[in-house]
């Protein structure tokens, strides 16, 4: 039986990234930047007031510190004038916050500081060179890296993207994954099953997981077990993803024929894993481009909890991701807890935190169930318990993996 680290570092050891794209930046979010971004003007372009107000010359406002400073005010200029204008000594223009500077003022007095006239303005209060002024370059100069290689594209970087006037991106792009339920038992969720039938749960809920983790996502739906309609079906799909998921493909006879029907793809093992649930498992690459595909439990949870321990961590390493590993803390047991002596441990549970000391708490959910769905939806994170362990008493830490966040 080999272990789970044994089996993720096999995993991980596959992961291609897809060659780099350029993507409109409005399609870059949640990606890696895959170049230096040059800026190739400044931000801001120009002088600009930073709120509405005068704009003046600092020094003629200096006297303000003693007794108001009477001003004529010459003109108005709006945000996105283009008309240049020229500020004389002892004089100011109304500005509107964004409004280019004049030409010679130095500063802006925010409205605030005067009587608000339209002809002559009493600015009652001074400023300094360069108050309320957003100077060309402050944010950033010509030259300068606006988004980084390998920074994740985020709302912010794609502001930058657009304030520096770039309309694409190149990005490492999210990887193909194709999604694919066996089974004669399964029915889609659009008719009812009858005598023996179920609903396909797992094309849909590992489609979501696929979403979650980044992927581009291909929900193929159900295939029948004829092994040469799904040998097609496998065939077709190595052709258009990075990576393949096949659940309900790995245990029993029907599962051993499906392997040997797509022995000759590729390298397929289904040795066991020392994990529980879904020890029963299959990995292997397939096809002209060794695409790495998955063959999972047919019971929902245990293909989850596989996905969430192997089949996520590619995903995140195919997007380019130095880390591509959930967090973890330690928490400490609510109820005691019992895992299987030999296997690693993924336990569904709700992780808390304690109002007084401010550590986590988990408390364990569905333990005596393992198929039981309703339990994996509650939770929001997986207990992990390891090989040596099979009880662990309430008020022990343990190791607590994330789940997405809910709410």
């Amino acid at each position: 039986m080999r272990s789970v680290d044994e089996q993720l570092a096999r995993v991980l050891a596959a992961a291609v990234q897809p060659s780099p794209v350029r993507v409109a930046i409005s399609e870059a979010q949640g990606l890696l930047c895959a170049e230096e971004v040059v800026a190739e003007r400044a931000l801001p372009g120009f002088d600009q007031a930073a709120v509405d107000g005068y704009a003046v010359r600092s020094v003629d406002v200096q006297g303000a510190a003693t007794e108001p400073v009477v001003l004529p005010v010459v003109g108005e200029i709006a945000a996105g004038s283009r008309q240049p204008s020229r500020l004389q000594p002892g004089q100011a223009v109304r500005v509107a916050t964004g409004a280019p500077l004049p030409t010679l003022a130095d500063a802006v007095v925010p409205l605030g500081y005067t009587d608000g006239h339209q002809a002559r303005v009493s600015v009652q209060q001074p400023v300094p060179s360069a108050a309320y002024v957003r100077r060309t370059g402050e944010d950033v100069q010509t030259g300068d890296v606006a988004v980084r290689r390998g920074a994740a594209i985020g709302a912010a970087q794609v502001g930058l993207l657009a304030a520096v006037g770039k309309d694409k991106v190149l990005v490492h792009p999210r990887p193909r994954v194709s999604i694919v339920s066996i089974g004669d038992e399964l029915v889609d969720v659009d008719r009812s099953p009858g005598p023996g039938q179920v609903y396909d749960v797992n094309s849909y809920a590992l489609a979501a997981a696929a979403r979650d983790a980044g992927a581009e996502v291909s929900r193929v739906g159900i295939v029948s077990s004829d092994l040469r309609r799904l040998r097609e079906v496998i065939e077709g799909r190595l052709l258009l993803s990075e990576i393949v998921v096949v659940a309900g493909a790995v245990g029993g006879s029907a599962g051993t024929e499906i392997c040997a029907t797509l022995a000759d793809l590729g390298d397929l093992d289904t040795s066991r894993v020392a994990m529980h649930p879904g020890s029963v498992q299959g990995f292997g690459r397939l096809g002209p481009d060794a695409v790495p595909t998955f063959l999972l439990p047919g019971n929902p949870i245990s293909a989850l909890v596989v996905f969430e321990v192997l089949v996520r961590p590619l995903i995140r390493a195919s997007l380019g991701k130095n880390n591509p590993y959930r967090r973890t803390v330690t928490a400490r047991l609510v109820s005691p807890v019992s895992s299987t002596k030999g296997r690693r441990g993924y336990l569904r549970g709700t992780l808390l935190r304690d109002t007084d000391t401010d550590d986590y708490l988990v408390q364990p959910l569905g333990t005596a169930g393992a198929h039981l769905l309703s339990s994996l939806a509650e939770a929001n994170c997986l207990i992990v318990i390891d090989e040596d362990t099979a009880d662990v008493p309430i008020g022990e830490p343990v190791r607590v993996s994330f789940l997405a966040q809910r709410g």
